[in-house]
């Protein structure tokens, strides 16, 4: 039977419970001793490194009973180790009032606590799934909460390497979760037209969904730029509106991320004369105005 293993995880817990799921025993039934403890790496997406532990079944007196020999088995081994001289005068004198032994038949005998004990080097079918759904369920478990955490610590750590020190407050809304930063100095991490926080806010999102199936979304913002661009950008689609309707033609706006075209789209979807699409692939996706 296996009575150590290995287990790696992203978390200390996470590969005691790998171990345990290798073991098919108990948290109280080994022993843990933590090998290397977890890293993010660097920015928290390069070179991390997953916790390691080696967990040792204890051994319990019941299965050091079962492993001893039993009486009638030393006497037979003591017999087998005697010389041939001192065992034949036993076989010479046979003892007529006692009856023949008889034969084994499953019901008792020496035999019978050997067929009792299983044998725990064969898992059964239950014992093998136990693994493979522990583990799904270990990555499928990890809550929002945590993942957006994670990806607020990843800003801290690129706004630190850019000698900025941010706080990052986390709060739901209607679109996930969104990630406000906080702290001086604050127009390095939004850039021009905010395009260095766009950059930042698909890194975070990396972090957030990576080792997990189920997507979450997050915005990021900073100094209120969120709204503020929205309301510039709603201001620019008013102007470009009435150009349309003067000029009777189309305008064609500079690429724009997804977020930025939504709030056009927006803007103008219950216009009475002109109406909006978009054209292109991404990243160079425009936002058209034409008339209705």
């Amino acid at each position: 039977m296996t009575s150590k293993v290995t287990a790696v995880g992203k978390t200390v817990e996470e590969a005691i419970s790998q171990g345990l799921a290798q073991l098919g025993a108990a948290r109280d039934r080994v022993e843990v001793n933590v090998l290397e403890h977890p890293s993010r790496g660097f920015l928290g997406l390069f070179g991390g490194r997953k916790a390691k532990v080696e967990l040792t079944l204890i051994r319990s007196n019941r299965a050091a009973a079962d492993q001893a020999p039993s009486s009638a088995q030393t006497e037979a081994g003591s017999r087998r180790d005697m010389p041939a001289d001192e065992l034949a005068p036993r076989r010479e004198r046979p003892n007529p009032a006692a009856p023949a032994p008889a034969k084994p038949t499953g019901e008792g005998g020496t035999d019978a606590p050997r067929r009792e004990r299983p044998n725990p080097a064969a898992p059964g079918p239950a014992g093998s799934a136990a693994a493979p759904q522990r583990e799904a369920s270990a990555s499928a478990g990890v809550r929002p909460e945590e993942r957006y955490r994670e990806a607020a610590d990843f800003i801290r750590d690129v706004a630190e390497s850019m000698g900025l020190e941010v706080e990052v407050d986390i709060r739901k809304n209607r679109d996930g979760g969104l990630l406000d930063i906080s702290g001086p100095d604050l127009g390095m991490l939004i850039g021009r037209r905010g395009q260095t926080l766009d950059a930042l806010q698909l890194l975070a999102s990396v972090v957030a969904n990576r080792d997990s199936d189920k997507f979450i979304r997050l915005t990021l913002d900073a100094e209120n730029f969120r709204r503020r661009r929205a309301k510039t950008l709603e201001d620019l689609a008013d102007r470009l509106a009435e150009r349309v309707v003067r000029s009777r033609k189309e305008v064609v706006l500079e690429p724009m991320p997804s977020q930025e075209r939504k709030v056009i789209h927006a803007r103008l979807q219950n216009h009475p004369e002109v109406e909006t699409g978009s054209r292109g692939d991404e990243p160079n996706r425009r936002v058209v105005i034409t008339l209705k």
